[in-house]
């Protein structure tokens, strides 16, 4: 490639050879100090007057970079910072490549897009050392949509402070991404600091992975300070169990989807997940040893007890159709998905507020506090991840086997309005309620 442009001789930079040097009309103009060698200034046709360093990197290129613009700093503040990055060129350093790397660098949004498509082909590996389940990812995806890319997502990752990472999080939980959305459940995409909170957990894991497969040096998320949120601790008292009880009760009577119905009481009574219940497969329960396998779940594959109250519900609930679900779909060969609105119509009528189904299972575990259960034998009941060495030894045996028994015949109790008294009335019910299903 041709040099057009034209170098004047060197002489020591100063205020005064800068100010008279004249551009020329059609090529850049430098000049070399005499002192420093390599340091020097370029004009522009222009006119605009731009410090650089000229030097020769470790492969033997000529390479220049540019230190700053000639009124923005000094003569003196530009030497300075020329001696400083040759200096660094001695050392083998490359500051016109470190430069374009910097403005050609990988941005938060094409590392989003690198960590969505690795983790949806089952080549990243996430909690339990296994791969990034599908529900996780969905949470993930919504983050990166919502909240990350929109304020980050054309940022630099080298670029980017911790300060940034925690003004993040500032943002989002401020409310800066808050809109209306078009699709989905609920009306709009808020903020707060539990949103703030998970999409920051988000972003960390992703840029760990990406540090860990040597896409990235390092972590602009280590150490940040994730802000704490408020758990929504609500449960259903024994008054409002019982309360919901006769509601469901009367409106059963009058027509309400009684597959919803039946999941809601199983919720109730095991403490399981929605999706748990949802899914559930006939093969899966055992009645003889009270006990639900499941091929995988949000902590893995499990087998959960669950007390006889509850399996007097999915035992009568799998005789009512051929469907290999426990809960069938109303159309098609799927499973029942429509309980949260039948929930939500239940506790309408019933005049409470704030009822999800993980209220749902709330309930469960407070009901376990309530008749005395230590928190390892309510952490076993509901499948909690192991968190601690002593966990891992908790064992589907007789003693968690009663425990799920002692619970849900007390829910059970509440939801009938008293009539199944003891343990030996509640096993009665349920051989009935299987004969009943089968007439």
């Amino acid at each position: 490639m041709t040099d057009t442009s034209r170098t004047r001789p060197m002489t020591k930079l100063t205020k005064r050879t800068i100010d008279a040097l004249k551009p020329g009309q059609r090529r850049d103009t430098f000049l070399w100090d005499g002192e420093l060698r390599g340091f020097g200034v370029r004009v522009k046709p222009s006119g605009t007057k731009t410090f650089i360093i000229q030097y020769r990197n470790l492969e033997g290129c000529t390479r220049r970079c540019v230190i700053g613009q000639y009124g923005v700093l000094t003569v003196e503040q530009a030497r300075g910072l020329a001696q400083k990055k040759l200096a660094a060129v001695i050392d083998g350093a490359d500051p016109s490549a470190e430069r374009h790397a910097i403005r050609q660098g990988l941005t938060v949004s094409a590392l989003c897009d690198w960590y969505l498509t690795e983790a949806e082909a089952g080549r990243l590996i996430g909690r339990n050392r296994r791969p990034i389940k599908a529900s996780s990812l969905a949470g993930d995806r919504s983050r990166i949509e919502l909240h990350i890319k929109p304020l980050i997502g054309n940022r630099v990752i080298s670029q980017l402070k911790l300060a940034d990472i925690e003004h993040l999080q500032g943002d989002i939980a401020a409310g800066r991404t808050a809109r209306l959305r078009k699709f989905g459940r609920g009306g709009q995409t808020a903020g707060g600091i539990g949103v703030a909170a998970r999409a920051i957990s988000t972003l960390r894991s992703l840029f760990n992975h990406a540090r860990r497969l040597g896409l990235i040096e390092a972590s602009p998320a280590t150490g940040v300070r994730i802000m704490a949120s408020q758990k929504l601790k609500r449960y259903l008292s024994a008054g409002e169990i019982r309360h919901l009880g006769k509601v469901m009760t009367q409106m059963e009577r009058e027509g309400e989807h009684p597959t919803g119905l039946a999941a809601i009481r199983v919720m109730l009574l095991t403490g399981f997940r929605r999706m748990e219940v949802l899914a559930m497969r006939k093969e899966w329960v055992q009645p003889d040893d009270n006990l639900v396998r499941f091929p995988d779940t949000k902590s893995g594959p499990q087998m959960r007890v669950a007390g006889d109250a509850g399996m007097i519900v999915l035992e009568a609930q799998a005789l009512h159709s051929n469907s290999p679900y426990i809960f069938p779909a109303d159309w098609g060969d799927g499973h029942f998905i429509g309980v949260v609105r039948v929930l939500d119509r239940v506790c309408a009528r019933a005049g409470l507020d704030e009822v999800t189904p993980h209220t749902l299972r709330h309930s469960f575990a407070s009901m376990a506090a309530a008749q005395g259960f230590s928190e390892l034998t309510i952490s076993g009941l509901l499948g909690h991840a192991p968190r601690g060495v002593t966990q891992r030894y908790v064992h589907l045996d007789t003693a968690l086997i009663i425990a799920a028994d002692q619970v849900a015949a007390e829910i059970a109790r509440l939801l009938d309005g008293g009539e199944l008294r003891s343990m030996r009335e509640i096993k009665q019910a349920r051989t009935l309620a299987t004969l009943r299903a089968v007439a």
